[in-house]
């Protein structure tokens, strides 16, 4: 273990800085119904957790009537968290139309890749340059949860199981929490959930299960080497093969586009 360092001190922020708990990710993921939180922020949790599941075909119309009766919550509240998600990426509003739930392209998947390229690699950086031995800590912690339910679920279709959908958002985001730009974290966080739609849906279409603990492992290892050029182009290289399989996915089963 690297030896230990100063915390960093970050400013607060929703989604944390160098203190931030990697759990907080999942957290916010699947208690989107947390009865503490405000209900705008309650639909919006709802909502984008729904789309970002598949639980609404891309391209699908969303009607703040129907989802006001899906998720029990008054339209004032679902427009905004509809709003919210279109700066987002998950939804698109149709002038004059109301919002439909954002196509899958296979320009859109390369697209992602990109952005997320950019970003997270520039997060992950930052992180290895001022995380501490607890940062280490937790994004080992949150690799080991992620490698059991590998070992439970064997060669099932780890992205459409929730329980590891959950693990392996928490191990991303741990390796970018000591990262000492909320902006950063933020879009991180936005990215992230872009390419799970993608990655949710290209597991329908896999022939063959993808083995990502390795691809984790090379990661996590180059972090704790704290090789800052060695991790990002391993994090480089796994969202790059995300995008080739989903591409790949796009190209056999269509884009989904259904506006």
């Amino acid at each position: 273990m690297h030896k230990t360092r100063n915390a960093h001190k970050p400013s607060k922020s929703t989604r944390g800085g160098c203190g931030h708990n990697p759990g907080v990710a999942t957290e916010r993921t699947d208690r989107s119904l947390d009865g503490d939180a405000p209900l705008s922020e309650r639909a919006y949790r709802a909502l984008r957790q729904a789309i970002v599941r598949g639980e609404f075909e891309p391209g699908t119309r969303l009607r703040v009537e129907e989802l006001s009766r899906r998720f029990a919550v008054s339209s004032s509240p679902l427009r905004e968290a509809l709003n919210r998600l279109s700066e987002q990426g998950l939804v698109r509003a149709v002038e004059n139309r109301g919002f439909r739930v954002a196509p899958l392209t296979a320009a859109g998947v390369s697209d992602l890749a990109r952005v997320r390229s950019l970003v997270e690699c520039e997060a992950l950086r930052d992180a290895i340059a001022h995380g501490d031995d607890h940062w280490e800590a937790q994004a080992v912690a949150a690799a080991h949860a992620l490698a059991l339910v590998e070992r439970r679920l064997g060669d099932e279709p780890r992205t459409l199981d929730d329980d590891w959908s959950a693990r392996h958002r928490e191990f991303h985001l741990s390796l970018y929490a000591a990262c000492s730009s909320p902006l950063l974290l933020d879009l991180a966080d936005v990215l992230f959930d872009n390419a799970e739609r993608y990655r949710r849906w290209a597991a329908r279409w896999r022939q063959a299960p993808r083995r990502k603990h390795d691809e984790h492992q090379r990661l996590l290892k180059a972090v704790l080497a704290r090789d800052a050029d060695r991790a990002a182009e391993a994090l480089r290289q796994h969202i790059a093969h995300t995008e080739q399989l989903v591409a790949a996915a796009l190209a056999g089963g269509g884009t989904l586009d259904l506006q």
